[in-house]
């Protein structure tokens, strides 16, 4: 298995998905019933084919990833060859922007001394999908980009 199996939510989330996918390999629903009562490591092997099935499709739309903690704000653009960083770091230790109250003070006193940005990139290992999975599994949330789109043009200034 290349990435995770789905969780049971996911799957009955998937369920209309992962009927037609049985399908493709010619499984009815009582052949599936069968499958899971006698043979359950090949029931096993089907969900982790899913599986990973489902995430290669999601991961390869990503295109931004963010990660934020009390103290910092790790924005990712996946770009074609690379992935780009934008990463703001809190120096206040008794700020915390994952509160309502934090991220205000965070809006108001971007620009001060005690707010650092930093930017980098890095290019993919052979596999963007499995970098890019890496990050949702340390705590980075799939996104549409506004905040590092925001930050981008602050950092190119």
């Amino acid at each position: 298995m290349k990435y995770s199996r789905l969780t049971k939510e996911q799957f009955e989330e998937l369920k209309q998905e992962f009927i037609n996918f049985l399908a493709t390999q010619s499984i009815t629903a009582e052949e599936w019933e069968d499958i899971k009562t006698n043979t359950p490591e090949t029931a096993e092997q089907e969900l982790d084919v899913f599986s990973d099935l489902i995430w290669e499709g999601v991961l390869s739309k990503v295109k931004y990833l963010e990660h934020i903690s009390p103290q910092q704000m790790h924005l990712f653009h996946c770009a074609k060859k690379e992935m780009r960083l934008i990463a703001l770091k809190i120096k206040k230790e008794d700020i915390d922007i994952t509160t309502t109250e934090g991220y205000d003070w965070f809006r108001q006193n971007l620009l001060s001394d005690d707010v650092e940005f930093f930017t980098a990139k890095k290019e993919y290992s052979e596999d963007k999908g499995v970098d890019k999975f890496k990050l949702i599994q340390e705590g980075a949330n799939i996104t549409k980009g506004e905040l590092y789109n925001y930050f981008e043009k602050l950092v190119s200034k």
